[in-house]
Parts: structure tokens; sequence; C-alpha cells
């Protein structure tokens, strides 16, 4: 029994647990730091982050000097001819050891350019992985943003079904009291229909921003919601004058302009490590060594030891490799290499180009984004104020059912347009402060 009493209180706790894992609303910041953190595309830079550590530690070693050593034991037997025509049966056994050190003296700087060329490319993977952040975290906020977009055309939905309730029951009223036909009746009740249908296509698309959210997080969808930020107390204006100082600013701090510089050091760097096969080579070796030898023909042999102590030697070696015809090698290696040197160049001016031309875009869009949310301010006003004249009148029975629908349709596009206006005016602004280099938490 208490074992019994045991697992439901278990059961219960757990079931508590998940309960509260599916009413937790995530938040902006909560979700861009999920992102961040859990991304496969993100932890895959990350991986090659650590390759590139190893990298630069290889690219290291090829500095220092090489160290072995080594040790053989072998033996021998059969007939040996030690005179002339004297044949003996031999058996022998030797054993040698050793240690060596090599060094290259000079390579044409080949193996420190080649740790350059590593530091870099390590730099450029940081800046990639940065850059790979910065555009899951505008994707987060644009998807989020889309979420709210959707919840806010949703309650202007189920408010709008609450409005043709009130309004059937309204005509229903009137027919009862002869003041209206009772065709009325089919018109309220078509209205009605119709805010049905919207509201049930305002609740597939907040689904689905959902959705596309929690996949975008990579998390399940089942209970997943957001936090509700109020939009309205954001500011609308736009607090850049002109393009210049965020051109200005980009150009010094986005990452991808500094990833593109990177490449073109890492390319020269290339090139110089290629023109080190026209250098000479200079090595460095030292070797030192012993062996023992014991033979069944010789009786007085030294001990192992003895032997070994006895025969040690030292040796040293200074070679130089001159490069005289490689086949075309290091002539055709230097050429690709300098080719990819000026694709580097002609990808920076790229950069700069594409980076010129989003903020041109994301400008000209904000600008055009708050003309937009102004104009839909002014329109809904208007058609407010024509709607509750319109209702007035068609209370007073100096107005169809026709055109009271009428300017109720007209009524909710100007809600939608500002809406529309409103969000795209808000993630325009965003786009901005990202370029600006701006947290996109907030």
């Amino acid at each position: 029994m208490l074992k019994l009493k045991y697992n439901i209180l278990l059961l219960m706790f757990l079931m508590s647990v998940v309960s509260v894992a599916q009413q937790k609303k995530w938040s902006l910041q909560e979700c861009i730091d999920y992102a961040l953190e859990n991304n496969i595309s993100v932890q895959k830079s990350q991986n090659s982050l650590l390759t590139g550590e190893q990298n630069v530690i290889a690219a290291k070693g090829g500095l220092l000097p090489s160290i072995g050593a080594s040790a053989n034991q072998s033996m021998g037997f059969g007939n040996q001819e030690l005179f002339q025509g004297q044949f003996v049966n031999r058996t022998s056994h030797q054993t040698n050891f050793g240690i060596q050190v090599s060094q290259t003296v000079f390579n044409g700087f080949r193996n420190s350019n080649l740790y350059k060329q590593s530091r870099l490319s390590q730099e450029a993977n940081e800046l990639q992985l940065q850059q790979l952040k910065d555009d899951i975290a505008l994707n987060v906020a644009n998807a989020y943003l889309n979420v709210l977009f959707n919840k806010e055309n949703l309650e202007i939905a189920k408010a709008q079904i609450e409005f043709s309730k009130n309004q059937l029951e309204q005509v229903k009223s009137f027919v009862n009291a002869g003041v209206q036909p009772k065709a009325n009746i089919f018109d309220a009740e078509a209205t009605l229909a119709s805010d049905e249908q919207s509201l049930i296509n305002a609740e597939n698309s907040y689904n689905l921003s959902l959705l596309s959210l929690s996949q975008l997080l990579q998390i399940p969808n089942k209970g997943f919601q957001i936090e509700l930020i109020d939009i309205n107390s954001f500011s609308f204006a736009l607090f850049y004058n002109d393009v210049d100082s965020i051109l200005s600013y980009a150009y010094d701090n986005r990452n991808e302009i500094k990833l593109a510089k990177k490449n073109v050091e890492v390319a020269e760097l290339g090139t110089e490590v290629n023109k080190a096969g026209y250098w000479p080579t200079v090595s460095f070796g030292y070797g030192f060594g012993s062996n023992v030898f014991f033979s069944n023909l010789t009786e007085n042999e030294d001990s192992f030891f003895n032997q070994l102590n006895n025969q040690k030697s030292h040796s040293f070696r200074l070679g130089v490799n001159i490069p005289i015809f490689s086949k075309y090698q290091n002539k055709t290696a230097v050429a690709k290499s300098q080719i990819q040197e000026q694709n580097s160049k002609l990808d920076l001016q790229q950069a700069k180009l594409d980076l010129e031309n989003n903020i041109q875009q994301a400008f000209t869009d904000a600008q055009a984004a708050l003309k937009a949310f102004e104009a839909a301010k002014k329109s809904i006003e208007s058609q407010k104020i024509a709607f509750e004249n319109a209702e007035e009148r068609y209370k007073l029975g100096n107005m169809t059912a026709f055109d009271l629908e009428q300017t109720r349709i007209r009524y909710l596009n100007a809600q939608t347009s500002l809406i529309n206006s409103k969000y795209d005016f808000v993630f325009k602004t965003k786009v901005l402060d990202f370029y600006m280099g701006k947290s996109l938490k907030n």
C-alpha cells in the first residue's frame, strides 16, 4: 500500500510538472537565447571552432622540432661464409636503440605562415558563428512578431463574432417588432457565418505561426505559448534621419564585412605559403644510439649493458634541398592561390554592396511602413466614425443591412491594415536596429 501511494504521488507530481511546462509562456529573450543555444547549425558551427583550435595547435607544432625514439631486435641463423670457402652455422642476436631529433631551420617561412593562416581561419570561423547567431536572432524576432500579429488578428475576429451575434439578436427583435423585414435575419445570419469562417482562418494562421516559431526553436509545439507584448508601447517613430549613419556603422562593425576582410587575409597568406615552394629548405638533425650484438661463434663477448655503453654513437645532419624544377607544381599552386586572393577581394566588394543594398532597402521599407501606419491610423478613425453613424442610421431604418455590412467591411479592412502596417513598421525598425548592432531581445 505504501508503494502504491508513493507511485500515485510521484505520478501526480510528474503530471503537475508537465502541466506547468505546458503553461510556460516564452518571452522574446527566452526564445532567442534558446535558439542560439540549441540550434543545430549553431552547434555545428561551434564544433567547427573546436576543429579550428586543433588546426591552430597542429600548425604551431610545425614550428617545433620532431623527436623520435627507436628500438629494434633482430635474430639471424644459418650458414654464413666467414672466409672464402669456409662456412659455419651462425646464430646471432642484435639489439639497437636510438633517439632522433630533427628541425626545419628554414623553408621559405612556410610553417610560420601556415600558423598565421590557421589563426586567421579560426578568427573567421568565430565571425561566421556570430553572423549565424545574428541571422537566427533576426529570424526568431520576426517569427515572434508574426505570432503577435496573428494573435491580434484573432482577437479582432473574435470581437467581430460577438458583434455579429449581437447584431443578429437585434435584427430578430426588430423583425419581431415589425420594424424590419424577415429577410434581414438571413443577411445577419450570413454575416455571422462569414465571420465564423474568418475566425477559423484567423485561428489557423495563429496556430501555424506558433508552429513555425516552435520549429525554428526546434521544440515540441504541444502546449507552446509566448508572452504577449503590448506592441502599442513601442515608439512609432523612425529614429534614423538618413541611411549614411547606418551604413558607416555597418561597414565598421557588421560581421559579414569583418568575415570578408578576414578571408582576404587568409587568401593572401595562402599565396605566401605556396611561394615557399620556390625557396630552398634547410633542415638539421641529430641522432644518438647504441647497439648490442651476440653470436654463437664468439665466446668472450661483453655483457649486454657493457656493449650498450661502449658502442654509443652520435650523428649530426645538415641538409639543404634546393628546388630546381617541380614540374610546374609550385608555379600553378601560386597562380591558383593568387586567383583565390582576387576572388576573396571581390567577395569583400560584393559583401559591401549587398550590405549597402540591404540597408538601403530596409531604410526605404521602414520609411514606407511608417507612412502606411500613419495613413492607416487616419483611415481607421474615419472608418470607425462612418461605421458608428451607419449603425445609428440602420437602427433608425435609414440604411439597409447590405449598406451596413459594406461599411463594416471597410472598417474591418481598416483595422487589418492598421495591424499590418503596425507590425510591419516594428519589424522594419528592428531590422535597422539589427544593422546598428542593437539587441533584438527588447
